[in-house]
């Protein structure tokens, strides 16, 4: 009786602790207000593409929708829509999200007024509505965003004065007030880089240093905080004064979270070291650190089989004579805890398909995580594309057209068929594996969300590789679908090639990056120079003249031209290529301020950017 009453008294403290972030967002009906909010934000805009398509008022859950990221805890925390040709106002329901960090909505037609309730959003960290068509003032309340490290509002229509309060806000970074109609004096501004330039009746023909354009700092995807631990305190104490209140409060906060378990089958326990072998989580089986020590060798650097990024791994055999690859992360985030490494594992371990890398297990330790996969014979893209078999490349025409395949197969699969959808935000050579029969397997998909929930508040947002980053994923930080369309536009042209984009200029003594050179070459009409020089001719020139048009159609710099990976796929196998290439054609260029000089090339968005890019390699089978 004494231990289930202790077990009792354990539960009631997990499900109050659990409560209280998964509480902020709910009514006491259960009515999710994020969900009213952002559904009054979509019904205020004009949405041509269908972006907000899968916005739906019925879902008690908006984290999965699209342009929408969640903080652990599952509160909205960034609202990410740049470049999707929305129009309209927003709505100042938009205040209500009160856990944002980032609002990115530049590159549109919104207009009206900016809505003052976004002085509500203490926790903003990043606003950036450039290029649209807001009108009338600056909000005052906009000085109450006292967390803010980048705000941009250049290129709008803006009027009056420049709010006094804007000097209130302290740590800022970027303020980029250019090019609207602004008037009157400007208070004293704190940041490392104001820019006014463009308002004639401020930067009139006698400018000061505060009208020079100055180089555009980068934005940063603002992490996920929590303050879990100092509010478990506090619940813990209450609990301790008053047992018979909280008795009942258990009672109904478990009710309320066994329902929300039931809806996402996403909450674990913690499994300590003397655990059953045979005690999986779902289908994942939880290893324990001395295990793959042992199976590895101790880490031994005789076993590595790649690194990069996000870790090294080594080649591990198990005591069943099992040959796996064992991932050693060399990032994760302590902080966050047991429980959510857990809960992202088994989100990732959901996505099982033919062509994406199957996760087998993990290791959770203090001070390691471990991720456990079966072992790729065949290594990575990058590592076979410079290799031969008898003489002969190890990867001719007719597999590098079946990888294409297969990796668009499990990248549709991510975008479009999995619940909740993955972006692998580093589509590569070297991340696409190969088994026994070469076929394509999509290799560290989900960790980049895995491993991006930091506390501090510059983050290395921007995770990829120079050479394979979308342009847009260069310039805001903001990832989409769309950013490994591009990725895998660079994929193609990769397996075109035979050289890796990010030591193509080294290798092939071309100046510049593949894209360039191979869209120069698509230009004057001569595919054969970029085909890889390995296949001494051996490939088909109709397939090859596809595969450059889709690869083209991939890499085009505004994303929402891009096509969503299904019709990739479909155009692969052969059906509407023709169509998406001949309206690809007709797509004017966007239209830019005569003020503003667009990169034409992609090198020249690489040159621009000043974000920390990791360049991440991950080559040799895993």
């Amino acid at each position: 009786m004494e231990r289930s009453s202790f077990m009792f008294w354990k539960v009631g403290l997990l499900v109050l602790a659990l409560m209280e972030a998964s509480s902020a967002t709910l009514s006491p009906t259960g009515i999710n207000y994020e969900v009213v909010a952002l559904m009054a934000i979509k019904n205020d805009l004009i949405d041509p593409r269908n972006v907000l398509e899968n916005w739906d008022s019925n879902s008690v859950d908006p984290c999965s929708w699209r342009m929408v990221t969640c903080t652990p805890e599952g509160s909205v925390s960034a609202l990410g829509l740049p470049s999707q040709s929305l129009s309209g106002i927003i709505s100042p329901a938009i205040g209500n999200l009160s856990n944002l960090q980032s609002v990115l909505l530049q590159n549109n037609a919104i207009s009206g007024p900016i809505p003052s309730a976004i002085g509500r959003l203490v926790k903003l960290q990043t606003l950036d509505l450039s290029n649209n068509t807001f009108s009338g003032e600056i909000p005052s309340s906009l000085g109450d965003l006292t967390n803010l490290n980048y705000l941009r509002l250049n290129n709008n229509s803006l009027t009056g004065p420049c709010p006094e309060s804007l000097s209130k806000i302290e740590g800022l970074t970027l303020m980029d007030l250019s090019f609207n109609n602004l008037s009157g004096s400007l208070p004293k501004i704190s940041a490392r880089t104001f820019k006014i330039i463009g308002n004639p009746l401020i930067c009139g023909a006698k400018a000061d240093n505060n009208c020079s354009a100055g180089n555009p700092e980068p934005l940063s995807f603002p992490p996920g905080q929590s303050d879990f631990g100092g509010k478990s305190h506090h619940v813990i104490i209450a609990f301790g004064a008053s047992f018979s209140a909280v008795f009942v409060i258990i009672l109904i906060v478990g009710f309320v979270v066994w329902w929300r378990y039931r809806h996402n089958q996403q909450i674990f326990f913690d499994v300590n070291d003397q655990y059953d072998p045979e005690v999986c989580l779902g289908h994942l089986r939880r290893y324990t650190l001395k295990e793959l020590r042992a199976a590895t060798d101790h880490f031994n650097s005789k076993n590595i089989l790649g690194r990069g990024g996000f870790g090294i791994v080594y080649r591990g055999d198990l005591n069943d004579g099992t040959v796996v690859a064992v991932k050693r992360l060399k990032d994760f985030n302590a902080a966050a805890g047991e429980i959510q490494f857990q809960t992202e594992v088994e989100m990732i371990s959901l996505a099982v398909h033919r062509n994406l890398l199957r996760l087998c297990g993990f290791c959770s330790t203090e001070n390691e995580r471990l991720l456990v996969y079966p072992y790729m014979p065949n290594g990575s893209v990058a590592s076979r594309l410079r290799d031969h078999i008898n003489g002969r490349p190890a990867l001719d025409w007719t597999r590098r057209k079946g990888i294409a395949l297969g990796t668009a197969r499990g990248l549709l699969y991510l975008h479009e068929q999995c619940d909740p959808k993955i972006i692998h935000r580093d589509v590569k050579a070297a991340n696409i594996l190969l088994d026994e029969d070469y076929e394509a397997v999509v290799g560290d998909f989900g960790l980049a969300k895995l491993l991006d929930h930091r506390e501090s508040h510059v983050t290395t947002a921007v995770r990829g590789t120079v050479g394979h980053i979308a342009p847009e994923y260069l310039s805001t930080g903001q990832s989409s679908e769309k950013t490994d369309v591009f990725g895998f536009g660079i994929l193609l042209l990769e397996l075109i090639t035979g050289h890796k984009a990010l030591d193509f200029g080294r290798v092939a003594n071309q100046k510049g990056v593949m894209l360039d050179w191979v869209k120069k070459l698509h230009q004057e009409g001569k595919l054969s120079q970029m085909v890889d020089k390995d296949l001494k001719g051996n490939f088909d020139r109709v397939e090859l003249e596809e595969m450059v048009q889709v690869a083209l159609l991939c890499t085009q710099f505004n994303p929402s031209h891009r096509p969503k990976m299904s019709e990739v796929l479909k155009m692969l196998e052969g059906d509407g290529l023709a169509e998406k290439w001949e309206a690809s054609q007709k797509v004017e260029t966007p239209r830019f301020r005569s003020s503003e000089n667009p990169p034409q090339r992609y090198s020249d968005f690489i040159e621009e950017s000043s974000l920390v890019i990791e360049a991440m390699e991950l080559s040799g089978p895993r």
